[in-house]
C-alpha cells in the first residue's frame, strides 16, 4: 500500500521510537488539542473490548481480507516469523464539541504494533441499538521508520484514500492530517516534556461535560451582549460557564455515587461579578455569593440570585454548617482559608478552589523552592493546607481560557468524625506557624473574579480580631484604580498628541494631504518616548500601574507597542491591528461612540474610509451611548 504522506524528523532524535508512542497516545486520548472541533475522547481501558469490537467488525470475510492485508502490508519476511511482536488494542469514542450525529457514536478500534512501530485506526459507528458499521474508507495507519544515517520519518497510509469520507469533525480531511496532525505528532514525539499537573478534566466523564457545556453556553451566551463591566465579556462569561459546567457535572456524579436526590447547596466566597452564582442557582442549586464589593452586573440577575456585599474574615462568624460546598474561584487572599473554613464548618462540608494570585494566610505567598514553577509550588501549598485541614485532595485541570486553570477539590476527609478534636488541634498549630512566620496581614485593594483581582495588594500590619483569623485583613471595599484610567482626559490627550507628532515627524516628506503614501511615522523605544516628556508628567505617570507604557497601550487606536518600541498604528495593516483581530466589520449605521484620532489629527486624515472605520469621522457620525443599563428578565436564563 503506497504511503499517502510522510514527514521527516528534524536532526538526531534521541526520543524515538518511544517518543512516537507518547505522541500517538496524545492523539488517542486528547484529540481536541489538535482537532479543535472535538471536546475530547473516551478510551476503553480493557483490551478485551478492543478485541471483541474488532472481531465483530470483521464479520464479513471479504472485509476481513482487505483489512488484514492492509494491516500486514508492510511486514518484512523477517517480521512474519517474529514471535515477540507485541500488540495491544483498545476502543476510542470520539466526543465532538457540537453533537451533529444524533444518537450515533463515532468510535475507533486502535491496534498498536510495537514491534513495527505501527498503529492502525479502524473507525466505525454505533447506533442506539448497538449496531455497528465499519467506515472502511477511513481506515488509516501511522508508522515511524528508522532510515539510514539516523534519520527518522513518520508516514501516513490509508486503506482507500479515494473513498475517504470527511465531515471536518470526527472525520477530518486527509490534507488536514498531513498539514496539521503529522507535524504535531513529530513535535510531540521529539519533545521531552512532562506536565507538572494532571490532564484536563481528569475527574469527570468528558462526554457529560461536553453535552452540559454546550447547553449552558447556548443558554447564557446573551450575557456577552449585555455585560456592563469593563472586563472582557467573552473571556469571563465563557470561563464562568465552563467552571459552572465542571461543578454541575461533578455534583451530579457525587449524587449518583452517594444515591442523593437533593441538589447540593453552595456558598461562593469572593464571588466577584456573581455570574457563577447566578448560573449554579439557575440550574437548581441553592446557594449564594459573598463579596466585599458589589458589581454593576449584580442588579441584572434578579432576586433569585442571592449576592451579599460583605467583607469576609476567617472567624467563627464565617462558618457555614448547613452548606454542602464552599467555592473559591480566583478568591485570592481567601484561597488558603477556604479548606480551613470548610473543615471547621462541618464534617460533611466540601470545597472547590481555583487558585490564581499567590497568598499565604496573612500575607503574600513567599517562594520556598526553586525547582518548581511558582504556580506549581503554590498549588502544592494549597494542597498541603487542605491535607492538614483534614481533606483527601484531588487535583484537576479545567478547560478555561486562562493560564491558571488547576483546581483542587476536597470531597472527603482523611480522619474519622470521632477524631475531630485532634484534627482541629492540628489545623490550629499549622495556622499559628504561618502567622508567626509572616508577621503581616494582607490589605487588598479591589478584587474578585471579574478580572480586577491581580493588582494593588499590599502587606500591612492589621489589628488582631481575637479570633483564629487574627491578623487577616480583607480587601478594601473601594477599588483603587491605577491603570491610567483615572488621569484627566486633557492630560492623556496632550501626551498622546505630543508622542504621535514626534513619531509622524520622523519620516521623510511633508506628509501633506496631497501625498500619495499615508504617513505611518517612525518608531521609538519606550525609554526614548519618556525622554520627550517633562519630569512633572513622568512623575504623575509613575503613580499609575505600568506608567507611560500603560498609557500608550490604553490608547491602542493611535499606538502599537511591540517589543518595547512604540509605533503609529496603521489600521489597514493586519499585523499592526492584530490586537483587534476579533473586531467585526463595521455594520452600516453602526453606533460610533468615539472620534477617530487620525481623522481629527493626522494631516492625511484616516487611512480608512468612514464606512470601514470603527471610529467617527466627524461629529455627524458620533453617537454617544445613552443606553441605560438593562434589567435582566427573571426568566431570561
Amino acid at each position: 500500500m503506497p504511503k499517502l504522506f510522510d514527514i521527516k524528523f528534524p536532526g538526531e532524535c534521541k526520543t524515538l521510537p518511544e517518543g512516537f508512542w507518547s505522541a500517538v497516545d496524545v492523539w488517542i486520548n486528547k484529540p481536541h488539542v489538535v482537532n479543535k472541533r472535538l471536546c475530547g475522547a473516551k478510551v476503553s481501558e480493557s483490551e478485551d473490548v478492543g478485541r471483541e469490537a474488532l472481531l465483530f467488525l470483521l464479520d464479513d470475510p471479504e472485509l476481513t481480507h482487505d483489512v488484514l492485508s492492509f494491516i500486514t502490508s508492510r511486514v518484512s519476511p523477517a517480521q512474519t516469523h517474529e514471535k515477540d511482536n507485541i500488540w495491544s488494542s483498545s476502543v476510542k469514542t470520539v466526543i465532538p464539541k457540537v453533537n451533529s450525529y444524533g444518537t450515533n457514536l463515532q468510535k475507533e478500534v486502535i491496534l498498536k504494533d510495537f514491534g513495527r512501530q505501527l498503529v492502525t485506526f479502524l473507525p466505525f459507528e454505533e447506533d442506539s441499538e448497538g449496531q455497528v458499521s465499519l467506515k472502511k474508507g477511513n481506515i488509516y495507519q501511522l508508522q515511524v521508520l528508522h532510515q539510514d544515517c539516523d534519520e527518522w520519518s513518520l508516514e501516513l497510509h490509508a486503506l482507500a484514500s479515494d473513498a475517504w469520507f470527511s465531515d471536518g469533525v470526527a472525520y477530518p480531511k486527509l490534507p488536514w492530517m498531513s498539514s496539521d496532525l503529522l507535524p504535531k505528532l513529530v513535535r510531540w514525539a521529539t519533545e521531552v516534556k512532562s506536565s507538572e499537573f494532571k490532564s484536563t478534566l481528569s475527574l469527570l466523564p468528558v462526554e457529560k461535560y461536553s453535552v452540559m457545556y454546550q447547553q449552558l453556553k447556548e443558554k447564557y451566551k446573551a450575557m456577552v451582549k449585555i455585560w456592563p463591566e469593563v472586563t472582557d465579556p467573552e473571556k469571563f462569561v465563557y470561563e464562568d460557564v465552563a467552571i459552572a459546567t465542571y461543578l454541575l457535572v461533578l455534583w451530579a456524579e457525587e449524587r449518583a455515587e452517594k444515591g442523593l436526590t437533593a441538589r447540593q447547596s453552595f456558598v461562593d466566597l469572593g464571588c466577584g461579578n456573581g455570574l457563577l452564582v447566578h448560573i449554579l442557582a439557575n440550574e437548581g442549586h441553592p446557594g449564594k455569593g459573598i463579596d466585599v464589593r458589589k458589581r454593576k452586573i449584580w442588579d441584572m440577575y434578579g432576586p433569585q440570585t442571592l449576592l451579599e456585599e460583605k467583607a469576609i474574615t476567617p472567624s467563627e462568624s464565617f462558618l457555614f454548617p448547613g452548606t454542602d460546598w464552599l467555592i473559591g474561584n480566583h478568591s485570592d487572599e481567601l484561597t488558603p482559608w477556604i479548606p480551613v473554613i470548610a473543615a471547621r464548618s462541618s464534617y460533611s462540608c466540601r470545597y472547590f478552589v481555583l487558585p490564581c494570585c499567590f497568598f499565604d494566610f496573612y500575607a503574600k505567598y513567599q517562594r520556598r523552592q526553586c525547582k518548581k514553577s511558582q504556580y506549581k509550588e503554590y498549588i502544592d501549598f494549597i494542597t498541603e493546607v487542605s491535607q492538614v485541614s483534614g481533606f483527601n485532595v484531588e487535583e484537576d485541570c479545567l478547560r478555561i481560557p486562562s493560564t491558571k486553570r488547576v483546581c483542587l477539590v476536597g470531597k472527603s476527609r482523611n480522619y474519622q468524625l470521632s477524631d475531630e478534636p485532634e484534627a482541629e488541634r492540628r489545623r490550629a498549630r499549622y495556622i499559628q506557624s504561618h502567622r508567626s512566620t509572616s508577621g503581616a496581614a494582607v490589605k487588598r485593594s479591589g478584587a474578585g473574579t471579574d478580572g480586577d483581582s491581580c493588582h494593588g495588594h499590599k502587606d500591612t500590619d492589621g489589628p488582631p480580631d481575637g479570633g483564629w483569623g487574627a491578623g487577616f485583613r480583607p480587601r478594601d471595599a473601594v477599588e483603587t484604580v491605577r491603570n491610567c484610567a483615572a488621569l484627566p482626559r486633557d492630560f492623556v490627550d496632550g501626551v498622546v498628541l505630543q508622542v504621535a507628532n514626534v513619531l509622524l515627524g520622523m519620516t521623510g516628506g511633508d506628509g501633506g494631504p496631497s501625498s500619495s503614501d499615508w504617513n505611518r511615522g517612525g518608531s521609538l523605544s519606550v525609554s526614548e518616548v519618556a525622554g520627550l516628556l517633562e519630569q512633572e508628567t513622568l512623575q504623575l505617570l509613575k503613580k499609575e500601574c505600568g506608567g507611560l507604557q500603560t498609557l500608550l497601550k490604553n490608547n491602542h487606536q493611535v499606538f502599537r507597542v511591540e517589543g518595547g518600541r512604540v509605533y503609529i498604528r496603521d489600521w489597514r495593516d493586519r499585523k499592526s491591528s492584530r490586537a483587534d483581530t476579533k473586531r467585526k466589520p463595521v455594520a452600516p449605521g453602526a453606533l460610533k461612540t468615539r472620534s477617530c484620532w487620525f481623522y481629527d489629527h493626522h494631516r492625511q486624515r484616516c487611512p480608512l474610509q468612514a464606512e470601514h472605520c470603527a471610529f467617527a469621522h466627524g461629529p455627524d457620525e458620533l453617537r454617544p451611548s445613552t443606553r441605560p443599563l438593562k434589567k435582566m428578565r427573571n426568566d431570561a436564563f
